[in-house]
């Protein structure tokens, strides 16, 4: 080695890291490489610090890390949570399970998906390879289990025999025999050549969560709802020990690779390690803060790795029982986490519908640390866009700078999930809503409580200050929408007539109404000043996330889950707006001939009044909106979201272009798109036939042979 640069070793390392990152928007839409792969990258990496400076319409950049984590690749595919996750033999492959109903496979080299295995008639809750690695046996809800062959993908047998859903299957060392775990309370020894079974343990009172071999195949370890783990003798079928001391559910038990030892992993947050030969306890890892799902041992047994609903993969020396290190990323529960053969990966399974693969070299993860601690579920603007105003599961309101990107203030106070927040007309209080039952109120300047509204029975979905800010109109589970006087903090009405959860509610221009939308499919009418309701709008087929106004007061827009935006009148459906998306968001335009909604632009028709269908249009110079996995302009596809940077809830400022996100990880991202600089196909129509018009004097014959030569220039 000492004959290279170091230098050279150093783009070489970075160009691999950067290619893992980026390998699916590089098959997926190539050209995002030089967009989202440079501004995603973390901000030491060569390449980004080479080739950035060419992203000129991008002026406000998201924060990223500062180095490359532990994180190695982000394996996208499954359509549902992933169950777990295991190695081959040979550590090429990785096999996950989903509750989309698949097994998939996938290269560890490239994360490249080279196989989907589909049968099951039900969720899939494990799969594992065979000692050899010819075989994947895989457990699911339908009480089979699964023989495929690994190079071709086909199903090669059905273990049939338990009375309820088999939780996991693994193989004996020598593959003769399978254990299979199920919520039938018992484990089963299945023979794999012909099938039969050939043994059932019984004893556990409760759901057997998992069960695994010893490295000589004599015993068995079962994991149950319980509370115990079990001890269990192949040869004669019997019970040989019972492991007592968790205080809740066992998920998962492991022997050692030496048999020595088992770790059983318990929803009491702990993991706790036992001697085989004594069957006592010898140890207990504490740290997570959530239920722990499952745990491994590394394969030389020196590194126990803990999967939690904490959404965090933890490492533990087996000889100290001290933490060495923590794998953060996982937006969601992490279900599993397995080692490689070789020991220097981890792969980690969750329900965030994804696999990651971690370098267990280091245990450190370097992220972007200010941010929410959990799932953010709405961003609003300030009325002058210097603010922005996120709340999240986390339990607090977070406040930022829109110039910088920056945290400001942290609002504490809420005892459970804060669901929405919004500023005050004059933009000096914030209100946010609760699961706690309460809506609060906030003085950002001081960053202080101003006030509790208590009166709600149930969690409270949103709450919304008239135009003059004298009043707050809550909407709650409780199938009501409450009125509170914002300098009293006292309830002034209360609008009963729904009959289910009331999802939102807004004021009218004039502060003489509010509308309502609810999980009932309706939207009703209230008068503030009487407390009585005035109308109801029926005709959504599904719940009714969110209703509006227009700026006149005239006109109701309502946006449902059966994907479709109605306007109405005082009494009628008047246009009906096919969206193909479930809009959660929308507000009028100052002229009210179009919506801004979370899916883009709708632009509304001088023939509305006429009724009929219309199908999203834009008509906008620019329109900037956020998907699940794009920020899009004009309907074109501008910049893909890596995973952790993917909505949870979004807002745009449209006069700043200014794009807030809030992720699923708590993390709260900024970027602002400058419109001038912008490449010619993201431009309005007209505006792209001026463009066209000059292509020819560049010698160019397309905007995309145009971007070609900007991007490579």
């Amino acid at each position: 080695m000492g004959d290279y640069d170091p230098r050279l070793l150093e783009l070489a390392y970075d160009s691999k890291r950067f290619i893992l990152q980026n390998r699916s928007i590089i098959e997926m839409a190539p050209l995002q490489v030089y967009y989202s792969g440079l501004l995603f990258t973390p901000r030491s990496s060569l390449i980004r610090v080479g080739y950035l400076k060419n992203i000129s319409w991008v002026t406000m950049e998201p924060k990223v890390a500062d180095m490359w984590s532990s994180l190695m690749q982000i394996l996208e595919g499954h359509t549902d949570n992933v169950k777990s996750a295991m190695f081959s033999p040979d550590g090429r492959l990785v096999a996950s399970v989903s509750k989309d109903n698949t097994v998939r496979l996938w290269d560890t080299s490239t994360g490249k998906q080279c196989g989907v295995l589909e049968g099951h008639t039900g969720l899939v809750y494990s799969a594992v390879f065979s000692p050899d690695g010819k075989l994947i046996a895989s457990a699911s809800e339908d009480q089979t289990v699964r023989l495929w062959n690994t190079s071709t993908g086909e199903q090669c047998g059905v273990l049939e025999g338990h009375a309820r859903g088999v939780n996991s299957a693994v193989f004996s060392p020598d593959g003769k025999l399978i254990a299979s775990a199920s919520s039938d309370k018992t484990v089963r020894l299945l023979d794999t050549s012909t099938g039969k079974q050939c043994g059932v343990l019984e004893g556990h009172t409760n759901v057997v969560r998992s069960a695994v071999f010893s490295p000589d195949g004599k015993l068995v370890a079962s994991a149950s709802e319980d509370g115990t783990v079990r001890l269990w003798d192949t040869t004669l079928g019997k019970q040989r020990a019972v492991f007592r001391g968790h205080t809740n559910n066992v998920n998962s038990a492991v022997f050692s690779p030496d048999g020595k030892l088992v770790a059983s992993a318990s929803s009491d947050k702990t993991i706790r390690l036992w001697d085989t030969s004594t069957e006592k306890q010898c140890g207990v890892l504490e740290g997570h803060t959530g239920l722990v799902n499952s745990t491994v041992f590394s394969p030389d047994g020196r590194l126990v790795a803990s999967a939690s609903e904490d959404q965090t993969v933890r490492l533990w020396d087996t000889s100290t029982g001290k933490q060495c290190g923590v794998l953060e990323g996982h937006a969601r529960d992490v279900n599993s986490a397995v080692f490689s053969p070789d020991g220097k990966l981890i792969a980690s399974a969750s329900f965030d519908k994804t696999v990651r693969l971690w370098g267990t070299s280091t245990g450190k993860r370097f992220g972007v640390s200010e941010g929410h601690a959990s799932l953010v579920n709405s961003a609003v603007f300030s009325p002058d866009g210097n603010v922005v105003a996120s709340a999240s599961w986390d339990q607090t309101v977070r406040l930022w700078d829109t110039s910088t990107g920056k945290q400001c203030t942290v609002l504490k106070g809420h005892t459970y999930y804060v669901n929405s927040a919004v500023f005050s007309p004059d933009g000096k209080l914030v209100a946010s809503a609760s699961s706690d039952s309460t809506v609060r109120l906030w003085d950002i300047s001081t960053g202080k409580q101003y006030g509790v509204l208590r009166g709600h029975t149930s969690f409270v979905n949103s709450a919304v200050f008239s135009p003059d800010g004298k009043l707050v109109a809550s909407a709650s589970w409780d199938k009501t929408v409450t009125l509170w006087d914002t300098s009293t903090g006292k309830q002034c009405g209360i609008f009963r007539g729904h009959t289910s959860s009331v999802n939102s509610a807004v004021f009218s221009p004039d502060g003489q109404f509010v509308a309502s939308a609810s999980s009932d499919k309706t939207v009703r009418i209230w008068d503030t000043s009487t407390g009585k309701q005035c109308g109801v709008l029926k005709g959504h087929t599904g719940w009714v996330n969110s209703a509006v106004f227009s700026p006149d007061g005239k006109l109701i827009a309502s946006a449902s889950l059966d994907n479709t935006v109605r306007l109405w009148d005082a009494t009628k459906t008047i246009e009906i707006i096919e969206t193909h998306d479930i809009i959660s968001i929308m507000k009028f335009s100052n002229d009210g001939t179009y919506l801004h909604t979370s899916h883009g632009i709708l632009q509304l028709k001088s023939s509305l009044y006429s009724g009929g269908n219309r199908e999203l249009s834009h008509t906008l110079t620019h329109s900037l909106y956020v998907t699940d996995q794009w920020i899009k302009c004009n309907m074109k596809k501008l910049l893909w979201l890596p995973v952790d940077y993917r909505p949870s809830c979004s807002a745009v400022n449209d006069t700043a272009n200014l794009i807030v996100i809030g992720s699923a990880s708590g993390r709260v991202t900024f970027i602002s798109i400058d419109f001038t600089a912008l490449p010619a196909a993201y431009l309005h129509p007209l505006l792209q036939q001026h463009v066209r018009a000059s292509l020819d004097l560049l010698a160019v014959k397309s905007f995309d042979e145009l971007i070609l030569r900007l991007v490579y220039f």
